[in-house]
């Protein structure tokens, strides 16, 4: 009998549940950052998801997402950065020297402090990628520098203040352009033909892979998903609305996830980041210039590196000696809980920034709740570990 199945409706025949169960790398953590956001929510009595408290999320984890971005193509090609706490410190600490002692314009300060950041990344990089020196060690050689070089620079002393405008790459807000204030009818509509966008989008997606017959998941699990996707986006906006309207570093962050995302799904020079980390030696057999690659991903990682620097540095309005320390340790626990896998050629964008919620509502959450950060750290760990188990187990059982 002649099979009557239109293309990419196969897994339509399965349930949603069994369909979850053969995609718990993709879903697994969405559900967990659901789970946490739920119980934070319930134990702290409705503080998690209060309007400034929300806020504050974005502010203290903006530097982890931002750099999340960067270490996800580093760890997809099979690699590590180890320093990018300590370079995020030493650009915080150059901003301050041009800015504050120098006096600068921020719109000077700015584009050299990232070029500072890529020419790091690409100082590390050289090694890592044409030299063939381990990354673990050129990076680890780098935490160690540039920590030095943050204490040098700043006479172990804090520069600051900053002005306004420096400070606004952090604390600013979008103002409201229909001028109502509270609630912020500008963060309504963004964040409202946000959502629309989105939906559209994967409505876009799944029409044309149901064109080339690629298999998809079921309707039900598809209109599900986006619709507590588009639904937690506007109910952001709405709280943020009634507080002080979007920040300026959540629209610079979404303005990269939205990049990144575009980059690592739909670009030729993606797909080979990952191809390289899947399959080094199949890969440059197949005309992959890898060396290159691995150059260029450390060169973005400076970059972002940077930008975070200025970022944290603009938020503390101060460069201090310790800044930036433990950072690669979050970065990196966000991309492993985010579904990256330790072997290189497995990570998505959506998956870094879900990992990377994970780990700030967690910390916000004991924060409220007033765990101390010896319980933190060690609930922390233990949630890294069991990702990253949870990756070895999906492994052997696909394998």
């Amino acid at each position: 009998m002649a099979n009557t199945t239109e293309p990419g409706t196969a897994p339509a025949r399965k349930g949603v549940l069994a369909y979850l169960g053969s995609h718990l790398r993709e879903y697994g953590m969405l559900l967990a950052l659901l789970a946490i956001m739920i119980f934070f929510q319930i134990v702290t009595g409705g503080t998690l998801l209060k309007p400034v408290n929300i806020t504050n999320l974005f502010l203290q984890n903006s530097y982890i997402i931002i750099m999340a971005l960067g270490m996800l193509l580093v760890i997809v090609a099979g690699h590590i950065d180890l320093s990018v706490g300590s370079v995020a410190a030493f650009v915080g600490a150059i901003s301050a020297v041009l800015t504050v002692n120098v006096g600068l314009p921020v719109i000077v300060v700015i584009p050299l402090c990232i070029v500072a950041g890529m020419l790091i990344g690409a100082a590390q990089g050289y090694w890592i990628a044409y030299w063939r020196i381990p990354s673990f060690i050129v990076t680890l050689a780098g935490m160690l520098v540039f920590r030095g070089l943050t204490l040098w620079l700043l006479g172990g002393q804090n520069i600051g203040p900053f002005p306004k405008s420096f400070q606004s790459l952090s604390t600013g807000f979008i103002p409201d352009l229909f001028g109502v204030d509270k609630p912020n009818v500008t963060a309504i509509v963004l964040v409202a033909a946000a959502a629309a966008a989105l939906v559209w989008l994967a409505v876009r997606a799944r029409q044309r892979n149901a064109a080339y017959g690629i298999q998809q998941e079921p309707t039900a699990m598809f209109w599900i998903r986006n619709a507590v996707i588009a639904g937690a986006l506007v109910f952001v906006g709405v709280q943020l609305a009634y507080f002080r309207g979007l920040p300026n570093v959540l629209i610079i962050m979404s303005i990269l996830i939205v990049a990144y995302a575009f980059f690592t799904e739909s670009t030729v020079m993606g797909r080979r980041i990952y191809a390289i980390g899947g399959n080094l030696k199949a890969s440059r057999l197949s005309g992959i210039n890898a060396d290159r690659l691995t150059f260029l991903a450390f060169v973005n990682m400076g970059a972002l590196a940077a930008l975070a620097g200025m970022i944290v540095t603009a938020r503390l309005n101060s460069a201090t000696p310790k800044a930036g320390v433990g950072f690669e340790l979050d970065v990196i626990a966000a991309v492993f809980i985010g579904g990256a896998s330790m072997s290189g050629g497995v990570g998505k964008i959506v998956g870094v920034v879900v990992g990377a919620f994970i780990m700030g509502v967690m910390n916000n959450g004991m924060s409220i709740m007033g765990i101390g950060i010896d319980y933190q750290q060690v609930i922390k760990g233990l949630v890294l570990l069991a990702a990253v188990i949870f990756d070895v187990y999906n492994k052997s059982k696909q394998g």
